[in-house]
């Protein structure tokens, strides 16, 4: 059994005719998209950096568009049945050479068609599920990406109130403390409470009355000196010279 002619082909289609790249350059895109649903073909023309994936996406939606609008079929129920380039024309011309030679060059073009057409029941049903399928996973990976960050807010509240009870607590332990020290200053005695004042404002220690700069006895400097030394071996000289006269 022989296959249907290329321009005998079942569906809706759009073709580029006249397109200044060679065959072999579209035909490898065009084997991506093949047998694929239009939102799929879409999505992987999207991607492709090959400078034929821009062109071959405006030829599928031009298709769609002419099976929408003439056809009256849906959009998302389309696939790509086939799409092949076929050689145009090329242009020969030549450069110079070494040696008087010519060197050839072929300029290529190519016809793109890319023919869409609406799928069969069992793979609409197919394709409904998975959708189904992959909106349910989503909704529930949105689900609970929103209850993580919710659990994240919460636990970053319940830190906050945490700290804010614990400075709370600290300020009130402060007040106490100093209500306490100013009841011990009010029962206090008037040299008590000024000492305690005194600390309480300059963080120093109350001086005594014994804490002045006169050094004690003991810690008294030895005031003698090597002339009242000498002096006083004189006088013990002379007195023992006068013993024995």
């Amino acid at each position: 059994m022989t296959a249907a002619k290329t321009n005998e082909r079942p569906g809706t289609r759009a073709t580029l005719r006249g397109y200044q790249m060679s065959a072999s350059k579209a035909r490898v895109v065009l084997n991506l998209i093949r047998g694929e649903d239009v939102t799929t073909a879409m999505e992987i023309l999207s991607g492709t950096t090959r400078e034929a994936a821009d062109v071959i996406a405006k030829v599928l939606a031009s298709a769609v568009a002419n099976a929408v609008n003439n056809d009256a079929m849906a959009a998302e129920e389309l696939y790509v049945s086939a799409a092949f380039a076929d050689e145009g024309i090329t242009m020969k011309r030549f450069s110079p050479r070494a040696r008087g030679r010519a060197g050839k060059i072929f300029k290529r073009s190519t016809h793109i068609t890319v023919i869409v057409s609406r799928m069969d029941e069992e793979r609409l049903e197919l394709m409904r599920n998975a959708r189904s399928a992959q909106a349910t996973a989503s909704r529930s990976r949105r689900v609970a990406s929103s209850r993580h960050r919710a659990d994240q807010t919460a636990s970053v509240n319940k830190r906050e109130a945490t700290r804010e009870a614990a400075a709370d607590a600290e300020a009130a332990q402060a007040e106490l403390d100093a209500a306490a020290d100013q009841a011990v200053l009010e029962t206090a005695t008037p040299e008590v409470a000024a000492d305690a004042e005194a600390v309480v404002e300059e963080g120093t220690t109350p001086t005594s009355d014994y804490d002045d700069e006169t050094p004690s006895p003991e810690d008294a400097p030895d005031a003698t000196t090597d002339e009242d030394v000498d002096q006083h071996e004189q006088v013990v000289s002379e007195d023992t010279t006068e013993e024995t006269n």
